[in-house]
């Protein structure tokens, strides 16, 4: 139980990586606030943890509203007297060329991805610098080093602009002994991927199938991530295991890149 007792925020807890991340850190012991933007996906999120065994709190929030992100943190506060970590893993993507993205697709992107990372973890630090302690683990992407499969260009912008945040607030919280860090997933079995292969199957003309087995193939290990894959390594950033590393952007994708 390398996290008991401590308290843990998980943003886009509802399902995927989040998920994932939020019963990982349950089963290290940490008590976990479920956030989502769909408040049922957050509540069941909340009780399978609770079913894990520490205590948890499901809220409903929208990481792109400041208002929303100070109210998540005080109701997180009030409940448990403090903030131990913080897994900045909301985000939002679709399948398109770079020539078919709109405006619309930047401002709804860069809200979640970039802004409501930002302020989450700007929040979430105010309540960690006087007790002079704190891990936080953003959720970027290899989409953010260069990755030609990305779902599409301004996503990429985004998770670039995390791994960026995590550099630099990584250097400017170090003095209050606060770790940053980012996990940059590669090809991950989730609801939001699978959309995304079932639309480049669409556009290349192949099965479902065909385009998954082409995509595993592109793996050098030959599988893409179970979610469960990246909350370990999120749970492992968290723990006292990694209290000399921040700054650092890890890759988990089965070998496809190596920056």
């Amino acid at each position: 139980m390398i996290l008991a007792d401590r308290v843990a925020i998980v943003t886009g807890a509802g399902n995927g990586i989040g998920r994932a991340v939020a019963m990982a850190l349950a089963q290290a012991g940490a008590h976990v606030v479920a956030v989502d933007i769909d408040g049922a996906l957050a509540h069941a999120a909340a009780e399978a943890v609770g079913a894990a065994g520490p205590k948890s709190l499901a809220l409903e929030a929208d990481v792109g509203d400041l208002g929303a992100i100070d109210r998540m943190v005080e109701r997180a506060v009030a409940t448990f007297d403090r903030v131990d970590i913080l897994v900045n893993n909301a985000g939002v993507t679709r399948r398109a060329h770079i020539m078919d993205l709109t405006e619309a697709d930047w401002d709804r992107i860069m809200r979640v991805n970039a802004k409501g990372v930002f302020f989450c973890l700007q929040r979430v630090a105010r309540e960690m610098i006087p007790r002079r302690s704190g891990s936080i683990v953003n959720i970027a992407s290899i989409a953010g080093k260069g990755y030609a499969g990305t779902s599409n260009a301004i996503y990429a912008a985004s998770k670039g602009s995390v791994i960026s945040l995590t550099r630099t607030a990584s250097q400017q919280l170090a003095r209050h002994n606060i770790n940053v860090n980012a996990i940059c997933p590669g090809t991950t079995v989730t609801a939001l991927s699978e959309a995304n292969v079932a639309v480049r199957a669409r556009d290349e003309g192949v099965s479902v199938e065909e385009m998954r087995k082409l995509r595993n193939a592109a793996i050098p290990l030959g599988r893409p991530n179970d979610p469960e894959d990246v909350a370990a390594l999120a749970v492992f950033l968290a723990s006292p295991g990694a209290r000399n590393i921040t700054g650092q952007s890890l890759n988990v994708d089965g070998g496809i890149i190596f920056d």
